[in-house]
Formats: C-alpha cells, sequence, structure tokens
C-alpha cells in the first residue's frame, strides 16, 4: 500500500503586477515612513535614557546613574497611583459616553433626508474643529464661580446655586472636564462610526426586515457585527487620546483638587521642577499604558483591518 503525497499548504507566489504594486507602495510610503520613524523613535530612546539617570537642569553636575531608581519612586509614590487611577477614569467614562452618542449621531446622519445631509453633517462636526484650548477655556468661564452663568441655569437642580463652586472638588471638577471632553470629541467618533456604518450592505437589513427581525436585532445582529473595525477604530484612537488628556485640565484645575493626571504629572515634574530623569520616567510609563491599551484594544476586538472589508 503506497502513501500518497499530501500536498503542502502555502503561499501563493505573488503575480508579478502585485510585486510591482507592492515596490511602488513601498516607494510612495517608505520615505514618509523612515521620516516618521526617526522623529518618533528618538525621542522615544532619549526618554528611555534620561529615565535612568537621577538629573536636575537645576544641577546639571550632580547626573547619576540610578538605572530603574526613577521608576521605583515613581511605582511607590500614591502620587503616581492616584494620576493612574484619574486618568483611567476619564478614558472609561468619556469614551464609554461619547460611543453611545456618537452612534446616536451616526445613525441620525446616516438616515438624515439627503437634502440636509450636508448641513446636518457640519453642524455635527464643528465641536471638533474648535481648539482644544479655546473649548476648554469656554467650558472653564461657563462654570467659573465668577463669570460663569451655569450656576444660574441650574439653579433648580438641589445643591446647585450661585455661590456653587464647580471646581473647587474632584467629583464636580471631573465632571466639567469630561464634560468638556466629551462634548468637543463625540463628533470625531461619529464621523468613524458613520463610515462603518455606510460599509453595512442595505440588503442585510433589508433581509433581516423582512424576515421579522426587530430594530434592536437588526442592530445586533446585522448592523454592530459588520461595523466591528469601524468600532475598533474609534475605540482606539479615542482611547489612546484621552488617556493622554492634558489641556482641559491644565487650564481648568491645573490638576489641584485630586484631578491631576499622567500627562500633567510629567509636565509638572519635568517643566515644574526641572527633575528631567524623573518627568522622563513618568513619560516612559504613559507610553507603556498607551502601547498596552493598543495591544489590548487590537487583541480584543480580534479585527484585520488588512483583511477584506475591516476583517469581517
Amino acid at each position: 500500500m503506497s502513501a500518497e503525497a499530501t500536498p503542502v499548504k502555502g503561499k501563493a507566489p505573488l503575480s508579478e503586477r502585485a510585486r510591482a504594486e507592492r515596490r511602488l507602495g513601498w516607494l510612495l510610503a517608505g520615505p514618509a515612513f523612515i521620516i516618521m520613524l526617526l522623529v518618533t523613535v528618538y525621542p522615544i530612546l532619549q526618554a528611555v535614557f534620561d529615565s535612568m539617570f537621577s538629573y536636575r537642569l537645576t544641577a546639571p553636575e550632580e547626573r547619576e546613574f540610578v538605572f530603574l531608581g526613577n521608576y521605583a519612586v515613581i511605582f511607590s509614590d500614591p502620587v503616581f497611583w492616584q494620576a493612574l487611577g484619574v486618568t483611567a477614569l476619564i478614558t472609561v467614562v468619556t469614551v464609554a459616553v461619547e460611543l453611545v452618542l456618537g452612534f446616536a449621531l451616526a445613525l441620525v446622519m446616516n438616515s438624515a433626508i439627503r437634502g440636509i445631509r450636508g448641513p446636518l453633517r457640519t453642524a455635527i462636526l464643528v465641536p471638533y474643529g474648535t481648539i482644544t484650548v479655546v473649548s476648554a477655556f469656554a467650558w472653564f468661564y461657563a462654570f467659573d464661580l465668577n463669570s460663569g452663568f451655569v450656576n444660574h441655569w441650574l439653579s433648580w437642580v438641589p445643591g446647585i446655586d450661585a455661590g456653587f463652586d464647580w471646581f473647587s472638588a474632584a467629583p464636580s471638577a471631573l465632571f466639567v472636564i469630561m464634560a468638556s471632553e466629551i462634548w468637543k470629541t463625540t463628533p470625531f467618533i461619529s464621523l468613524l462610526l458613520l463610515s462603518g456604518l455606510a460599509q453595512v450592505p442595505g440588503e442585510l437589513t433589508e433581509a433581516a426586515k423582512v424576515d421579522g427581525a426587530t430594530w434592536w436585532e437588526r442592530m445586533s445582529r446585522v448592523i454592530l457585527p459588520n461595523m466591528k473595525a469601524a468600532i475598533m477604530v474609534a475605540v482606539l484612537f479615542r482611547a489612546l487620546d484621552a488617556f493622554r488628556i492634558f489641556d482641559n485640565i491644565f487650564i481648568m484645575t491645573n490638576g489641584a483638587y485630586g484631578t491631576e493626571v499622567l500627562s500633567l504629572l510629567a509636565y509638572r515634574t519635568s517643566i515644574g521642577r526641572l527633575e528631567i530623569g524623573m518627568g522622563s520616567a513618568i513619560s516612559v510609563v504613559l507610553f507603556c499604558c498607551v502601547i498596552a491599551i493598543s495591544v489590548v484594544a487590537i487583541k480584543g476586538f480580534k479585527v484585520d483591518l488588512a483583511g477584506p472589508k475591516g476583517g469581517r
């Protein structure tokens, strides 16, 4: 009895056209990729190098190699863990709220009458086009005890009167900070989700409707599964942006009353106290957290963006 040869499965060789397209892609994108890599990698490596030294700009002659000593100080400091907790809280709350509101706005923009789609999308995207510093000052003055008008508008709410100071305690201050973030960046989420919503085949939803599926069944079993790639991109981009929040907190509270985040802690350490080594270590930890968020999001959604139709 002779054994039959089992064909070895492998990747099919690329055609000449595919190889030419790949070479053209590298020629067009290669220079920009190399420049971006150099611009990105050098500051990271410099920060890692500086984080291994006890180094203050006010005393450069006292520079001392401490290896991982700065990281040991950071991880044993409750200020760091509080800043990390506040950063994580802002990230989780803002991303979750923006995902819900952004999806609702995407549904409105997608189902709007053709004649008003353009003006409607423009109006929704106005907050995202506002400069972050400008929007932060606008929200700060709106809720400020002296110049704000929000206390007057919300005077009917128990606990809020003309003398209520929103920025004198962590809960109320964080509420304003997160509200300003949600107001500004929800349009960005809605734009990404709208692109994913437009990729859902209309015949699938129509077939589900004919089969008697309810609105929620069509949403959960047809629309959302086909938007998985767009949702992953929206969550990932917004989570990375929210985790690096700086402007709003710097303008509204400057990190006071328990509102300090990792970016502000790194700024205050490096620029305020001129402790370059310790500030670089905090920056490296922040960078590692961003990388961890990216890995968790990509692995969690299990989406192959390079595949056909975003891996659906």
